[in-house]
């Protein structure tokens, strides 16, 4: 087998596993080591005020007077970087009485694309810690019904431990398998499928990550999404909203997924309406998406300031 030279060069210089830069070489080409080096710079702490207990203007203010130095996050009025801080972020006592919860952008923006509504039924597939799920609850201004299900009895405690302190009341949490919920007979305006993903897109965050998969992980992690995506639109009223989102880069993980999802379900792509955020793929590794992927949403470190992401919205039309 030839060995890729520049791969081994990239993945000694910046801490790679080899398979991954070549993988990376082929989709971005030339940005490649721009790429890699994206990852390496830190991305801020960002909070997202928990509008269910406080106003953010309140919050902030609160912050401030005990040193911290906030910078709005633009286009989220409810978020706030934090830029230092002479106090831990995550043990104030604003914290413990559910008035912020550490949160990345780019998970935020996937729920402002899902764009829950007060009164709406909601499903959060994959819903630990509860990021996610308490910004829906948010939105909704605690109308309406919202389930949020997670198959891991440690996770689950993690999220009814989140709703509790942020003071979620339209919320049933319940352990199971995702994929089995379309045997329950749901018919929900919304759903978003956070998918479980190999995560690259939080090298920023966590460095071991560049170390920690291997490429049967993509593998059996893009059948445990296909799986999802088809129990997902099965639990969607017709017109209703999915929102599909990972923190990968893998188009295994993502375009073809939604690619699967085009083909096996009634659903169709519609623009995310995001103002910034690289267009999904069409093509990669020799294989050709539906051309309607354009319209599905890429955000890098390099380029984005924020974790690697990708969310596409989709509407059931049958």
């Amino acid at each position: 087998m030839v060995k890729n030279r520049e791969a081994e060069q990239l993945a000694q210089k910046y801490g790679y596993r080899e398979f991954m830069v070549e993988r990376y070489l082929a989709l971005f080409g030339a940005e490649t080591e721009q790429f890699l080096k994206g990852n390496d710079v830190a991305i801020p702490k960002t909070i997202r005020v928990n509008t269910l207990a406080a106003s953010p203007q309140d919050v902030a203010s609160r912050l401030q007077a005990k040193g911290m130095n906030l910078e709005s996050v633009s286009g989220l009025p409810y978020a706030f970087h934090v830029l230092d801080s002479p106090v831990p972020v995550g043990a104030t006592t604003e914290y413990l009485l559910g008035y912020y919860m550490l949160q990345s952008p780019a998970s935020m923006w996937a729920i402002e694309v899902l764009d829950p509504q007060p009164g709406q039924l909601v499903i959060d597939m994959c819903a630990a810690p509860g990021g996610k799920t308490t910004l829906i609850a948010q939105l909704m201004e605690n109308q309406g019904a919202l389930l949020a299900t997670d198959i891991s009895r440690d996770r689950i405690r993690s999220l009814r431990s989140n709703l509790s302190r942020l003071r979620v009341e339209n919320t049933l949490a319940i352990r199971m398998d995702a994929a089995r919920l379309s045997g329950i007979g749901i018919q929900a305006d919304a759903v978003l499928l956070d998918a479980p993903c190999t995560g690259e897109g939080l090298i920023p965050v966590d460095p071991s990550r560049k170390q920690s998969r291997n490429a049967d992980d993509i593998t059996i992690l893009a059948k445990v999404q296909q799986k999802l995506i088809l129990a997902a639109s099965q639990l969607l009223r017709v017109g209703g909203v999915l929102v599909y989102s990972t923190c990968s880069f893998a188009p295994e993980e993502n375009e073809e997924i939604i690619d699967f999802a085009l083909r096996q379900c009634p659903v169709r792509i519609v623009d995310t309406e995001l103002p910034f955020g690289d267009s999904g793929l069409i093509e990669a590794f020799g294989h050709q998406f539906d051309n309607s992927l354009h319209r599905t949403r890429r955000f890098y470190p390099y380029k984005h300031h924020m974790e690697g992401f990708f969310i596409c919205k989709m509407v059931k039309f049958a």
